[in-house]
């Protein structure tokens, strides 16, 4: 143990968990998580890739695609190390201040994720309100714009909480609930006063999670008014067809953390078996996903991965 001052305890490491009740099982879990990592990163690297290459698609719906997969490659890219290390390598601790830096990381990228589905909600407004200024509202510069801002945001709004977190004294808590630290597992370890910590983590739910999701709902009864107001029915079929790839992006995004949340809040009785399972998918299941459904339902994307593996063929 370590002391910040005469008061505040901070442990040296937190102590990290597998899956509770199958740490002899943790070399075959291991296998699964492989392949969701797999999954991810390659899944979330050919959208990339398919965007960047094809000049066509330096669109805004896909520029904000990209923006959508690299938050996720992101979050991913910090589970990672403890993940495997856990599963692989047995390895289950964790440096205090490498723990808040997973924390900040994680939630940093999960923060970005939010705000880009609100931005691409804002985009599939525009472009059936307003199909022939599309691309003259939604510029380029705007774009980009729009990504430093949310960058920004997300650290700006995470970087009080490690500080926070370091002022608590922990008195010899140190064991988590999950392969990754995450700040409502964090927050109940310290024996300290945590109210200040609670108002702020509540506060960044609100103002981001919370906000983003009413936003997006607006976003869609405003494009469900306007779709109304077209004349043919095959119209509104194809309006809200481009519509149906980011709607089961944001379930895949808020059921899993509505969830998650209800876990943590409310299931103090709760297995831990469940609540393991419960951050594994909200962190999990929308990088797996969302790769997935755009490639299925967005023919652009498709006709992107079929050029690029024609082109590798070609070559060998």
């Amino acid at each position: 143990m370590k002391n910040s001052n005469s008061s505040d305890i901070l442990p040296t490491a937190f102590v990290l968990v597998g899956i509770p009740g199958l740490e002899t099982k943790h070399i075959w879990i291991s296998i699964p998580f492989c392949l969701i990592y797999v999954i991810i990163f390659f899944g979330n690297g050919t959208i990339l890739h398919v965007i960047r290459t094809d000049v066509a698609l330096h669109q805004p719906m896909y520029l904000f695609l990209a923006l959508l997969a690299l938050a996720e490659v992101g979050v991913s890219a910090c589970t990672l190390p403890t993940v495997l290390g856990i599963f692989l390598f047995g390895i289950t601790e964790i440096d205090f201040d490498a723990c808040l830096l997973q924390m900040f990381s994680i939630h940093s990228f999960s923060i970005m994720e939010s705000a880009v589905l609100l931005a691409m909600s804002v985009d599939r407004f525009v472009a059936i309100y307003s199909p022939l200024r599309y691309t003259a509202i939604l510029t380029l510069p705007r774009i980009f714009g729009t990504g430093v801002l949310i960058a920004l945001k997300s650290v700006v709004l995470m970087a009080p909480l490690p500080l926070l977190l370091r002022r608590l004294p922990f008195c010899g808590h140190n064991v988590l609930s999950h392969s990754y630290c995450l700040h409502p597992n964090l927050i109940h370890l310290p024996c300290g006063d945590i109210s200040i910590n609670n108002i702020y983590g509540l506060f960044i739910v609100i103002s981001t999670f919370g906000l983003d999701s009413l936003l997006i709902v607006v976003s869609y009864g405003l494009i469900l008014h306007t779709v109304l107001g077209i004349a043919t029915g095959e119209g509104r079929r194809k309006a809200l067809n481009t519509c149906v790839s980011h709607v089961c992006a944001v379930l895949a995004y808020y059921v899993p953390m509505i969830g998650l949340s209800m876990v943590h809040r409310f299931g103090h009785h709760v297995s831990p078996l469940l609540q393991s399972m419960m951050a594994n998918a909200y962190l999990f299941f929308p990088p797996v996903v969302n790769p997935i459904v755009y490639s299925i339902k967005t023919k652009e994307i498709r006709r992107g991965i079929v050029r690029i593996l024609s082109e590798k063929k070609g070559r060998v």
